[in-house]
C-alpha cells in the first residue's frame, strides 16, 4: 500500500482529512504528522512540509502565496528573502488567527488557486506596490527575461491598476526590460533613474573599426560612457582577471571612459554613485567625447536582430 506521502503527493501536496480517512486510518494520519511526514496547516488539511512554507501559509489562509513570495516562488531575484509568507485571500474574506504571514485581499483566479501562487505578471504588479523603485523594476526585468511575460502585458497591467502602488508600478513598467541581466545591474538603473539620470541603456555592444570591442552593463551612446556593476564575486583567477583588464583596456582605446561601482557602494553609498556618474556624464558632455569617427554602438537588442 502506497504510504500517505505518496498520497498527498499525488494529490498535488495538500489533502483533506476526508479523502484521507478513505485510505488510511486516524491513527496512521496522526502518526505521520507527529514524525513529521505530513504538517496540518488548517482544520482538516493536510500537507507535505516539502511545499515550503509559503504554499503551506497560502493553505492555511485558503489562499494564494503573492508579492515577495510569489516572487521567491517564481525564482525571481529579491534583496532579501520575506521574514514572513505573504498570502493574499479573497475580497471580503475573514480569516482567523492562523500562523504568521502578511495578509493582502484581492481577486483569485482559478487558476492561481490551483497553484496556490499568484500569476507570474501578478506578481511583478503586486511587487512594484511594496518594493522600493529599484528592487521592483529588478523583478519586473527579470520577469521579462523568462519570456513568460511581454512588455506589453505589463504596461497594460500597470495602466489598469487601481489605489495604492499604481505610480510606482507605472514606472516600473516604463522602465523594466528584459535586457537586464543581474539584480544588481537592475537596481543600479533604479538608482539612476530615480536621480533623474535616464540616458543609459543596458547592454551596449561597442564595436571599432576592427570590429567587436565589448558589452557594457549600462552605455551612453552620446557620450561614450560606461558604467558596470561588479558583484562580491572577483574575476576567478590571472586568466580571468586578465581577460577583465584587457576588455577595459579595449574600451578606453575605443574611446569609452569606463566606470565601476560595487554591491556595497550602489547599496551602501548611493548618494556618491549618484555624484560620480553625473560628474563624468559633465566631463564627457563637456570635453565632446562624441567625435566624427566614433565607433559603431549597438544595444543587445540590436546584436540579436
Amino acid at each position: 500500500m502506497d504510504s500517505l506521502v505518496d498520497i498527498v503527493a499525488r494529490l498535488g501536496g495538500s489533502a483533506q482529512a476526508a479523502q484521507l480517512l478513505q485510505l488510511t486510518t486516524e491513527r496512521k494520519l496522526r502518526a505521520a504528522v507527529q514524525c513529521g511526514e505530513l504538517e496540518r496547516v488548517a482544520r482538516g488539511q493536510y500537507a507535505l512540509p516539502s511545499l515550503g512554507p509559503h504554499r503551506l501559509a497560502a493553505l492555511a489562509y485558503d489562499g494564494v502565496a503573492s508579492h515577495v513570495s510569489a516572487a521567491h516562488l517564481w525564482g525571481l531575484p529579491l534583496l532579501a528573502q520575506p521574514e514572513k509568507p505573504h498570502v493574499t485571500v479573497p475580497i471580503n474574506r475573514r480569516v482567523r488567527r492562523g500562523r504568521p504571514a502578511v495578509l493582502h485581499w484581492a481577486p483569485i483566479t482559478s487558476d492561481e488557486r490551483l497553484a496556490r501562487t499568484t500569476t507570474l505578471l501578478q506578481t511583478v504588479i503586486d511587487c512594484a506596490r511594496i518594493l522600493p523603485f529599484g528592487e521592483a523594476l529588478a523583478v519586473a526585468d527579470a520577469a521579462l527575461r523568462t519570456g513568460q511575460l511581454s512588455l506589453t502585458e505589463l504596461e497594460n497591467a500597470a495602466t489598469g491598476m487601481r489605489g495604492f502602488g499604481r505610480p510606482l508600478a507605472l514606472q516600473v513598467a516604463a522602465a523594466a526590460t528584459p535586457l537586464a541581466e543581474s539584480f544588481l545591474e537592475s537596481v543600479f538603473r533604479g538608482v539612476l533613474i530615480s536621480a533623474g539620470i535616464t540616458d543609459f541603456e543596458p547592454q551596449v555592444i561597442v564595436y571599432d573599426s576592427a570590429g567587436f570591442v565589448a558589452r557594457v552593463d549600462l552605455g551612453s551612446r552620446p557620450i561614450r560612457l560606461a558604467l558596470e556593476v561588479e558583484g562580491y564575486e572577483f574575476h576567478g583567477g590571472p586568466t580571468a582577471f586578465a581577460a577583465d583588464c584587457r576588455r577595459y583596456d579595449d574600451l578606453v582605446a575605443a574611446g569609452w571612459l569606463v566606470l565601476r561601482f560595487t554591491y556595497q557602494q550602489i547599496f551602501g553609498d548611493p548618494a556618491w554613485v549618484i555624484d560620480t556618474v553625473r560628474a563624468a556624464v559633465s566631463l564627457r558632455t563637456r570635453s565632446g567625447a562624441l567625435g566624427p569617427e566614433a565607433p559603431r554602438v549597438e544595444t543587445a537588442a540590436d546584436w540579436a536582430a
